[in-house]
């Protein structure tokens, strides 16, 4: 494997993402993905909903890319509300080991006014490299 996760000496161990990670090989960007499906509808309206097809989405695009999970090294969250991500946050982390594993990347979540599509929750970039 050439991804390496960094921890520095003393720090604690993050729980559901990675303080840091080293990799090397091919990379894959993916662009923000939202909570629709491939005809623009929304099937699910709730947070929930839209992070599980968010992250399916994401995955259609890795897998064209010649990516799984494991390869996946940082991800940026955009929310337009904390409080109802925060009210979901244990399921939202059940869905994420149902997709993707116990593989956490270097991660950050930052809540945002709001995104282009008005009906969008939340959307994720994407960053993978597939090891030579």
């Amino acid at each position: 494997m050439t991804h390496e996760v960094l921890l520095p000496d003393g720090w604690p161990r993050p729980k559901g993402y990675a303080s840091g990670i080293a990799a090397s090989g091919r990379m894959v960007f993916v662009a923000g993905q939202i909570g629709w499906d491939e005809t623009g509808a929304f099937p699910d309206p709730s947070f929930l909903g839209q992070f599980r097809q968010t992250l399916l989405n994401t995955l259609a695009v890795l897998t064209a890319g010649g990516a799984e999970p494991q390869h996946v090294v940082r991800m940026t969250w955009f929310i337009t509300d904390k409080r109802e991500y925060l009210a979901v946050a244990r399921e939202c982390g059940q869905v994420w080991r149902e997709l993707f594993g116990s593989h956490y990347p270097a991660m950050a979540v930052v809540q945002v006014a709001a995104l282009i599509e008005d009906q969008a929750k939340v959307e994720i970039e994407t960053t993978a490299v597939i090891p030579n």
